[in-house]
């Protein structure tokens, strides 16, 4: 038997149907904790923050500004606050309290005791992170982008379901999606590594931060170097970053995707092999 019938046999073999009803409990149960609990205001403001903002421009400049301007404008939000500090911090709270949060309170061992595999539990509890993130900051982007063009009337319809709008409305809800996948895999590994996460996602901000003035080729193994390429409307650089900044080769729309996408592979990969070894302290908490 080729090893590729062996593989074949071994993943038939395999209980799927119930893995699947045990991701989708532990789903339903990470679901309730991370939008009802009070600790995760903050997320709810870096998520609609910008949306507040975008209202009050639109009433108070209502008369002023053109539609370019304000596209202008939005990409910046997204790229600038989004991406690099919305979505970044609000994975960081969300992802590292999956496990974290469950040995802080002291509510980890009941999972271990489950006839549940590790490397299942985690896998529900990334699927229920990442569903929260999505919700939450893909909202924040649709109302932002709703919210900057509906002062137009009629102009800022046509301009969405005629023009390019709709595109680049997808588009940045993608972007979102990738940005999620890509941050929530690594932070979660992070939280199964550092009791303390903070000062490891310091360190991986100030990597997705400086990267662009580094070699074209160490870009690569940065998430914003992917989603940047994604973004609709690309905005040029200013300021004394962009005088150190090396212009890299883009990759294909199909490379950009995967990136994000491969990487999260890989870390979630490690992330199973580092949470079939953790061992729950609570007196160390």
């Amino acid at each position: 038997m080729t090893r590729l019938a062996r593989l074949r046999t071994t993943l038939a073999e395999q209980p799927w149907e119930l893995w699947t009803r045990q991701i989708a409990a532990v789903l339903r149960m990470d679901l309730r904790k991370n939008f009802l609990s009070r600790r995760g205001i903050w997320i709810y403001l870096l998520a609609f923050a910008p949306v507040v903002i975008i209202t009050l421009h639109a009433i108070i400049d209502r008369h002023s500004g053109s539609m370019r301007e304000d596209t202008e404008v939005l990409a910046g939000i997204f790229q600038f606050f989004y991406l690099r500090l919305g979505i970044f911090f609000g994975c960081l709270g969300i992802f590292t309290w999956l496990f974290r949060g469950e040995i802080i309170e002291k509510s980890l061992h009941y999972y271990f005791l489950a006839p549940v595999k590790r490397e299942v539990l985690l896998l529900g509890k990334f699927v229920g992170g990442l569903v929260t993130s999505v919700t939450l900051f893909g909202l924040g982007v649709f109302a932002s982008f709703a919210m900057m063009y509906l002062r137009f009337g009629d102009a800022g319809q046509y301009y969405i379901f005629n023009g390019p709008g709709m595109g680049q409305l997808l588009a940045y809800l993608g972007v979102t999606v990738l940005a999620c996948i890509g941050y929530g895999s690594v932070f979660l590994a992070l939280s199964l590594l550092f009791k303390n996460p903070v000062i490891p996602a310091i360190l991986v901000l100030g990597w997705e931060t400086f990267t662009p003035v580094l070699p074209s080729i160490v870009q690569r193994f940065s998430i914003t170097y992917y989603l940047k390429q994604l973004c609709p409307v690309s905005i040029p650089g200013e300021g004394l970053l962009a005088l150190f900044t090396v212009v890299s080769q883009p990759v294909g729309t199909v490379a950009a995707i995967l990136g994000p996408i491969i990487l999260a592979a890989f870390v979630l990969l490690l992330a199973c092999k580092l949470v079939r070894k953790l061992e729950i302290s609570y007196v160390a908490e």
